[in-house]
C-alpha cells in the first residue's frame, strides 16, 4: 500500500519522503492514541461490527478516515468493515440484502437515496426503511463537458448548448448527459443547470446513468456530451485533457448537502448505540479531514488502490481551494471547497432534505402526493446526531431547519413553502 501511495504522490508533486511520512504518522498515530480500542464512556456499543459501503469519491472519506486512524475502534466498534461498492445501483442491492444476506449495513450514500428506498421507488415497490445519521459533505461536485462546448461558452450558464443539443436531436443524435442514480443529487443538479438555461433535461436531451469512476472514460470514448459527479472525476477529466468543467454545484447553491451516512433503519432500532457510536466515529473522522493541515496526509490514504485509486494530483488541489477548470477559468484560494466540518456540514438538516424530496416530485421520480415532510421525520435521525455531538462535546444546531436556501439562478427554496418553489419552476415533470 505504501509503494502504491508513494508511487502517486511522485507523479503529482509531493515528495517521496513526505507521502512516507504523512501515512506513517497517520497510522502510527491511531495505534498509539486507541491501542485497545475501549469505548470512550459510559455504555458501549451493542456490536462490535458493522459492515459500511463506499463508493470511489473524494466524499467518502470520513468513512475511510475512520477505519484507518482507529476511529470506529475507538468509539468500541473495532469490527467495522469499509467496503467499496462498483456503483449506486450496486449500494443499493446490497442495502437491500442487508449484511444478514451478504449485503451491507449502511453506506457512504446519495442523500435521497434512503427516501427512495423506505418509499420503496428504488427497492422493486418493496420499501427498505433507513435512517440517515449524518450529512458526510457539503459542496465538492462538478458538471463536466466535452470540450466542443468550450466554442459556444457552456459554464454555469447552460444556455449556449441548447442550439447546439437541439441540432444534434434533429440530427437523429441526441445529446446524452450522464449522472449517477436517477434521483440522486447528481440527477438533481444537472437537471436543475440545465432546466436554468432552458433546456428540459426530459425532452431536449437522454440522460444515461454511469457509475462515478467510469465518467472520465465515457467521455473519452465519446458516449457522453456531459456529466455530474463528485471529485476526483472532474478534476482528473481536467488533467487528462478530455473535457472541462462547466461549473462547481457550489456555484448552482453555495454550501449544498451531498452525500450522507445511512444506515438499515432496522439496523439503528436494533443497535442504537452502536448507530451512536459509528457516528461519532465518523464525526470525529469529518473533523479530522476538515483541517488544512490534515489534507494532504488525508489524499495519501484515500487515493490507494483498495479506495479510490488515483493520483494525489487528482484530488488535493480541488480539495485546497485550486481549480482548474480547463477551459483557461482557474480558482486559487477559493471558498468553493469540499467540507466536512466547517459551516455545519455534517449535521443532517431536515430541510435539505425536504429540498431533495421537494425535487424528486418536480422530476417525477415521487408522486407529487408523497408526504414529504413525514418521510423526513421518518428517514432522518437528527436527534442521533445530536446525541454522537454530546458525546463528543460539540455545539449542535439549535434547530433541523437551515433556513431558506438561495440558488444562482435567483430561485428561493423556503422549506416552509416548498410548493411555492416547485410551482416557480418552469420546466418540470409531475406525475
Amino acid at each position: 500500500m505504501n509503494n502504491d501511495i508513494t508511487k502517486r504522490a511522485a507523479t503529482s508533486g509531493l515528495t517521496r519522503r513526505g507521502a512516507i511520512t504523512a501515512t506513517a504518522a497517520t497510522l502510527a498515530a491511531a495505534k498509539a492514541a486507541f491501542p485497545s480500542g475501549a469505548f470512550a464512556a459510559g455504555a458501549g456499543p451493542e456490536v462490535s461490527k458493522a459492515k459500511l459501503g463506499f463508493i470511489a469519491l473524494t466524499d467518502a472519506s470520513p468513512l475511510i478516515i475512520a477505519k484507518e486512524r482507529g476511529l470506529f475502534a475507538k468509539h468500541g466498534m473495532p469490527d467495522v468493515e469499509v467496503l467499496k461498492q462498483a456503483s449506486w445501483a450496486a449500494t443499493r442491492d446490497n442495502l437491500v440484502l442487508g449484511s444478514g444476506g451478504g449485503g451491507i449495513d449502511g453506506a457512504h450514500i446519495l442523500s435521497p437515496m434512503p427516501y427512495l428506498l423506505t418509499a420503496g421507488t428504488i427497492s422493486g415497490g418493496k420499501p427498505v426503511p433507513m435512517n440517515i445519521l449524518a450529512r458526510l459533505n457539503l459542496n465538492g461536485q462538478a458538471i463536466s463537458v466535452g470540450n466542443d462546448l468550450k466554442a459556444v461558452k457552456v459554464g454555469l450558464n447552460s444556455a449556449g448548448a441548447k442550439a447546439k443539443f437541439a441540432q444534434l436531436k434533429a440530427a437523429g443524435n441526441t445529446a446524452k448527459v450522464a449522472m449517477t442514480f436517477r434521483g440522486g443529487t447528481h440527477d438533481l443538479w444537472i437537471r436543475y443547470w440545465l432546466a436554468a438555461g432552458g433546456i428540459n433535461p426530459e425532452t431536449d436531451v437522454s440522460t444515461i446513468v454511469i457509475p462515478p469512476p467510469q465518467m472520465v472514460a465515457n467521455m473519452k470514448a465519446g458516449t457522453q456530451d456531459a456529466f455530474c459527479v463528485g471529485e476526483p472525476w472532474n478534476g482528473q477529466l481536467v488533467n487528462q485533457k478530455i473535457g472541462y468543467t462547466a461549473c462547481l454545484t457550489s456555484e448552482i447553491w453555495m454550501n449544498h448537502p451531498e452525500k450522507a451516512l445511512g444506515m438499515r433503519a432496522d439496523w439503528v432500532a436494533k443497535f442504537p448505540r452502536a448507530a451512536e457510536a459509528i457516528t461519532a466515529a465518523v464525526m470525529e473522522a469529518q473533523m479530522w479531514c476538515d483541517k488544512p493541515a490534515n489534507k494532504q496526509a488525508m489524499c495519501s490514504i484515500v487515493s490507494g488502490r483498495q479506495y479510490i485509486n488515483v493520483p494525489i494530483g487528482d484530488i488535493l488541489p480541488r480539495l485546497q481551494g485550486t481549480v482548474d477548470y480547463g477551459d483557461g477559468r482557474a480558482l486559487k484560494g477559493s471558498g468553493h471547497v469540499m467540507k466536512f466540518w466547517a459551516d455545519n456540514a455534517s449535521f443532517p438538516w431536515k430541510s435539505h432534505d425536504l429540498w431533495f424530496l421537494t425535487e424528486d416530485v418536480r422530476w417525477g421520480v415521487l408522486p407529487a402526493s408523497t408526504n414529504k415532510m413525514g418521510l423526513v421525520n421518518k428517514v432522518n435521525r437528527s436527534d442521533i446526531w445530536r446525541a454522537a455531538a454530546k458525546s463528543l462535546g460539540v455545539a449542535a444546531p439549535a434547530g433541523d431547519n437551515r433556513g431558506p436556501e438561495k440558488f444562482f439562478d435567483g430561485k428561493v427554496f423556503d422549506p416552509a413553502n416548498p410548493a411555492a418553489y416547485l410551482a416557480s419552476q418552469p420546466i418540470k415533470k409531475l406525475v
